[in-house]
């Protein structure tokens, strides 16, 4: 485990040097704790001040996509109130009529409703909540469903809104009664921060608008044209939360009376939907690149630069948070130090 420890402590150091992200928190964990953690760098690399620690808020961009609406489907789903291989159209009046009605949740869960693959928002269809909403609601399909996989982030965002029109609430109040409350993720929220809390979070991409990096309002610029409330993206969280979160999904399993979800969601979610398809993909989680299915590692990644893996066969979850977004949108980079990391967490 030290050499471990200090070989992660090594690869973060040098993505800090070499300019990849500011600042990095990691840790590794199992069911019952954290098992070793560490923090590089600073938030702010203009501003001493801003060391990273393991209670510095991020903003996980797609992280949002497990942590919000993967886990609010999941309560759902064990409530029996979505079937995932019904067309929507059968249960979601909204859709009745469009093109999305023939779609099933399995398919958006797993990135093969031929949904457009274009994400950004802006000037499609409008201003407000209720016209974006109708947009994406309602336009044609890409493709036919269950085709082909082409990730895009319309998919969780249409799940945010089924989630909605499900349960009667708004995707924040559903993620924090449901899922952050009951694990004690205090930290845990969508965007904007409040003002006496931005100061603790590590700051993304230069707003062009302002000339200042973006600090405790979310990067993706959809999740703020619906007011930071979306299912693309909006969560800011902490090292901390994301581990309680992530030691809850592994065996013996989450406590429905607790979460809303049982460990049948989590069985169901971290396997192959796709068949013969690729990239192969679970349910919103898939396989982490360079490992085989003996392996079972799971992965999710966010575009500011943060990963979570999960692991229910070796019984192992890890954490990586960086703000490469800080920097530079360049992927590459940041992809070879996750792989570094995440075969050096899982290597027991």
């Amino acid at each position: 485990m030290a050499d471990t420890h200090e070989s992660i402590a090594l690869l973060l150091d040098r993505g800090v040097r070499e300019g990849v992200f500011p600042a990095a928190v990691w840790a590794t964990g199992d069911a019952d704790a954290m098992l070793d953690c560490g923090a590089h760098g600073q938030a702010d690399p203009t501003d001493p001040t801003t060391t990273a620690r393991s209670d510095t808020l991020w903003d996980v961009a797609s992280l949002t996509k497990i942590v919000a609406v993967w886990a609010v489907i999941g309560t759902l789903w064990h409530e029996q109130q979505l079937p995932l291989d019904d067309p929507l159209h059968t249960f979601w009046p909204e859709v009745a009529g469009h093109p999305l009605g023939q779609v099933t949740a399995r398919h958006l869960l797993t990135h093969t409703a031929g949904v457009p693959l274009r994400a950004n928002l802006k000037n499609l269809y409008g201003t407000t909540p209720q016209a974006i909403r109708d947009g994406v609601l309602h336009e044609e399909l890409h493709r036919q469903p269950g085709t082909a996989v082409g990730y895009t982030d319309r998919a969780p965002l249409i799940l945010g809104f089924l989630a909605e029109h499900l349960a009667t609430h708004a995707l924040d109040q559903l993620a924090t009664e449901r899922i952050w409350q009951p694990l004690g993720m205090t930290d845990t929220r969508f965007g904007p921060l409040p003002a006496g809390e931005r100061s603790r979070c590590a700051p993304t991409e230069l707003d062009p608008d302002t000339g200042t990096h973006l600090q405790g309002i979310a990067h993706d610029y959809s999740g703020r044209l619906l007011g930071g409330v979306c299912g693309i993206a909006g969560v800011f969280t902490t090292l901390q939360d994301l581990a309680r979160f992530l030691g809850h999904l592994l065996p013996p399993g989450p406590d429905p009376d607790r979460v809303g979800f049982g460990p049948a969601w989590v069985s169901e979610s971290l396997q192959v939907h796709t068949g013969h398809l690729t990239p192969a993909r679970g349910l919103l989680w898939h396989p982490a690149p360079g490992t085989n299915p003996e392996e079972d590692i799971y992965v999710h990644y966010g575009f500011t630069g943060t990963a979570m893996w999960l692991s229910p066969k070796q019984q192992r979850w890890a954490v990586l948070l960086t703000n490469k977004l800080y920097y530079s949108r360049d992927r590459d980079p940041l992809m070879s130090i996750r792989n570094a990391f995440r075969a050096l967490a899982f290597d027991w």
